[in-house]
């Protein structure tokens, strides 16, 4: 499995991490591509924004995050994404797209649906009495033959 570490590019080099995930006020797209390498994975947080997203996919992003989409415990102040945010970034975007907060495997389908290629989680599996069985749940969600279409 790849680790891509958050917010930290140097890190990322130092361990020679898989990539690196960047908010807001981290590094640029392309200043961590000049740092860890052509085959470095880079993702970059784009919140409620698809501008953010386009110049971060004309920036080298290998994948783009959105929300929060729903309230979540882990950050109760982000801000909060819509889902036809995904729905345009799906249409506007050729890149991985990922959805999160307060993402459960009965909200999370929409968003699949709607063209998340991955749910970002935290309290939902480690939060589980089952975090093996809620992993198992969440991975589900992408076994429909209609998503994204």
């Amino acid at each position: 499995m790849p680790l891509i570490v958050n917010d930290d590019v140097a890190l990322a080099a130092a361990v020679e991490a898989a990539g690196v995930h960047l908010g807001h006020n981290d590094a640029a797209p392309a200043a961590a591509r000049d740092l860890l390498g052509p085959r470095a994975i880079i993702g970059v947080s784009c919140y409620n924004r698809l501008d953010l997203a386009l110049a971060a996919r004309d920036q080298g992003a290998d994948y783009v995050a959105f929300g929060s989409f729903f309230p979540s415990s882990t950050k109760p102040l982000a801000v909060r994404a819509d889902i036809d945010l995904l729905r345009r970034a799906r249409r506007e975007l050729r890149l991985p797209l990922v959805a999160i907060g307060g993402i459960t495997p009965e909200n999370g389908a929409v968003l699949v649906g709607a063209g998340a290629d991955m749910l970002a989680v935290v309290t939902g599996v480690f939060g589980a009495p089952d975090p093996q069985a809620a992993a198992r749940a969440y991975a589900r969600l992408f076994d429909s033959p209609d998503i994204n279409s």
